[in-house]
């Protein structure tokens, strides 16, 4: 589930400790199976100064834009299907 929030092969390969890119694309296949009928949602903020856009960030927060002085941040929204887990992990294996 980590490839849905961040889509980064190389974060998921240092996350899950993997040295072959291989190990990380199935975990990434599953991730595409989990979610692929899912549109990516996000929760949005706004910060009115570098330390509220500070402390979103310290949260797990990621920078979006900046306008008129508001900093606008956004994090991706989890969708727990854990039941679908065990079912989708066989068909990829």
């Amino acid at each position: 589930m980590e490839y849905h929030d961040t889509k980064d092969l190389s974060h998921v390969m240092t996350f899950l400790g993997h040295k072959k890119s291989d190990t990380s694309l199935m975990h990434i296949q599953l991730d595409q199976k989990l979610f692929k009928q899912s549109e990516d949602s996000f929760i949005t903020k706004i910060a009115y100064n570098v330390d509220e856009a500070a402390t979103l960030v310290e949260v797990g927060f990621e920078y979006a834009c900046q306008k008129e002085g508001l900093i606008f941040l956004r994090k991706r929204k989890r969708k727990q299907k854990v039941a679908e887990v065990s079912r989708i992990v066989a068909e990829v294996r």
